[in-house]
């Protein structure tokens, strides 16, 4: 497949020096690979059900199984109540847990195969010039069609239990914008440096569970104590997850300031890895 890599990419390879690629290169990427990423995608999609007799019907099933296992485990064995407000339900329990699993699904899947990605498709970096550097906006498409499908079952789950949602909920885009921002510059970083790196994806598998436990999944931000809130906040997820569950649930739009901020951010850690991927690059070849 001939590659039509954007002219400021092509410039600034021929030169050796990575400067010029902006955030107007890496979005241009992006643009132009559109046809190219959506049948990968597709294609990927495809492949995981292959053979399998309920085939797309496992996107619904997995995380609703998970659901059921934290919910019972959490809100039937546990009792754990989703703040003082909280009903006391199980099933109101497994909303909010589904709501911040949703979120956290995405990050997980993007990041977690992002080590590996480079690895499983050697073909596209050996046999063919291909524009290698779409492949992690591939798995982040993919994980976002996860999350559409999630959404859907949530808003059905959400209608029987508390009725019609809020008129936020058509917001729900807002928190997805920085998170798919922050989970693709995350993946343009592991994938490249998981080239170099084996145990990277190892040490990925570990992380990911504790990040878990430490983004407000099972739990409310406020029902912790004070002095701990500012470190839990300090993870990125934290706030995703909550303005989600804000929109969903409260009808309540987030802080424009703090939300900027944090848009800011994903925004800079995304180039930055798209950065690093492009200059690192030229050296799969000889490592793969």
């Amino acid at each position: 497949m001939e590659s039509k890599t954007p002219r400021v990419l092509r410039q600034a390879n021929a030169e050796g020096g990575w400067a010029g690629v902006t955030p107007h290169a890496m979005l241009s990427t992006i643009w132009t690979h559109r046809r190219v990423i959506l049948r990968m995608a597709g294609r990927e999609l495809e492949s995981r059900f292959k053979g399998s007799r309920l085939g797309f019907l496992w996107v619904v099933l997995q995380p609703l199984l998970m659901l059921g296992v934290y919910t019972f485990a959490f809100g039937v064995v546990l009792q754990a109540r989703w703040g003082q407000e909280s009903s006391g339900s199980p099933w109101e329990y497994a909303l909010f847990l589904f709501t911040g699993l949703l979120i956290f699904n995405v990050f997980a899947e993007v990041v977690s195969r992002a080590p590996s990605l480079m690895l499983e498709n050697t073909s596209y970096i050996k046999n063919m010039v291909f524009p290698i550097e779409i492949l992690p906006v591939v798995s982040l498409l993919v994980a976002l069609f996860n999350f559409a499908v999630g959404a859907v079952v949530l808003m059905i789950l959400f209608v029987v239990q508390r009725g019609l949602p809020p008129l936020t909920v058509v917001l729900f885009w807002i928190p997805l914008v920085p998170l798919s921002l922050f989970s693709l510059g995350l993946a343009w970083f592991f994938s490249a440096l998981g080239v170099y790196l084996r145990d990277l994806r190892q040490l990925i598998a570990i992380i990911i569970p504790a990040l878990m436990f430490l983004s407000p999944l099972f739990y409310p931000i406020s029902i912790l104590p004070e002095t701990i809130r500012p470190y839990i906040m300090l993870n990125p997820l934290a706030a995703i997850i909550e303005t989600m569950r804000e929109l969903v649930f409260y009808g309540r739009l987030p802080d424009p300031a703090l939300y900027l901020i944090g848009l800011a951010g994903s925004a800079v850690i995304a180039w930055m890895g798209f950065i690093w991927f492009m200059k690192t690059r030229k050296g799969f070849a000889d490592v793969i």
